[in-house]
């Protein structure tokens, strides 16, 4: 999934990194998650980028769901981080069946696409989530798209 709604940048927040959530970014980011726990997801461990909008977005995936599950800050999801680092750390959580990701465009665009075997990204709304289902971590092959959902439809869902 790509972060909720941030603040814009410039002189507010000279630090990329530390761009906050808008409230209403926050608020509408709310009631997505209230349409994405409407179709069971079964995510046992949200891996987000350190940026705060990002982590923010997580904490608010991981509160929404039953059983909470934990929130881990990796650099692999960070602007401009190498697909293959992102596939040791998806690795090191090969016994996990749900993994959410939360992270930026367009890396997650080109991350779908990576994982889905597709030539070009997968352009993400802010707030946007997919599903795709691997056989295997470490990755062997393509996953499968289960389904693409921009946050207008998850909130329409709630």
């Amino acid at each position: 999934m790509r972060h909720a709604v941030a603040a814009e940048r410039g002189d507010a927040y000279p630090d990329d990194t530390k761009r906050p959530l808008t409230s209403q970014g926050e608020l509408r980011f709310r009631r997505a998650v209230k349409g994405l726990v409407s179709l069971e997801p079964r995510i046992e461990l949200v891996l987000t980028s350190p940026l705060v909008r990002a982590r923010q977005t997580a904490a608010i995936l991981a509160e929404q769901l039953q059983p909470h599950p934990p929130v881990e800050d990796i650099d692999a999801l960070e602007p401009g981080a190498a697909f293959e680092a992102l596939k040791r750390a998806l690795a090191s959580h090969g016994r996990l069946s749900g993994i959410a990701l939360v992270g930026h465009e367009p890396d997650m665009g080109a991350i779908a696409a990576r994982l889905l075997g597709a030539r070009s990204p997968i352009p993400f709304k802010k707030g946007a989530v997919c599903r795709i289902d691997v056989e295997t971590l470490p990755l062997a092959g393509p996953g499968t798209l289960r389904w693409f959902l921009p946050p207008g439809v998850l909130r329409s869902l709630a």
